[in-house]
């Protein structure tokens, strides 16, 4: 019984981190819903290159799909949720690193944050919306941003691991 709770034990930092981003996810996504000069299309400028909006996107990044009836809504609840949990499968299988559960449990977090609103509201809340000058990039929220960075994360921990477990080439004389 004691390797049952020293699994659970390993665990509970990367649950933890995946709960706060969800919390984190959802408490933004409700200050943005409830700011009554975002609604219908308003906008807020903070800087000359960032903004607030209110925006819903039914499909995925960059609005793929989003012109579709419905039925990409379960398709995308059901693709972040399996990858969640294989995502959690990695987490236990890389458990004595540190990088790269960090960068699943951010995935993660993000997946079930938009998840939540695909499920709740049948599309995703965007909200921050960065530009240069005229050239505006897709609003997009916290989830996404913690999806991105867990990204990345990811990529630096594959290579760093590559790079740790290659051969040096060797010396033919």
């Amino acid at each position: 019984m004691p390797d049952r709770r020293n699994a659970l034990l390993i665990m509970i930092p990367w649950l933890a981190l995946i709960g706060l981003v969800i919390v984190l996810d959802q408490v933004t996504k409700s200050w943005a819903l409830a700011q009554p000069n975002l609604a219908h299309g308003g906008r807020t400028e903070v800087t000359f290159f960032f903004d607030f909006v209110l925006a819903f996107n039914r499909g995925a990044a960059f609005s793929f799909l989003a012109e579709h009836s419905g039925w990409q809504r379960w398709f995308f609840i059901v693709l972040a949720l399996g990858v969640s949990v294989w995502l959690l499968g990695l987490i236990w299988q890389h458990r004595r690193e540190r990088l790269l559960p960090f960068a699943f449990s951010f995935i993660i977090g993000g997946a079930l944050g938009n998840v939540i609103d695909r499920f709740n509201l049948g599309k995703v809340v965007d909200f921050l919306s960065f530009h240069a000058g005229p050239y505006y990039w897709p609003a997009f929220n916290l989830a996404d941003s913690a999806i991105v960075l867990g990204v990345g994360l990811m990529l630096v921990g594959h290579f760093r691991i590559r790079k740790n477990t290659s051969a040096p080439p060797e010396n033919p004389t």
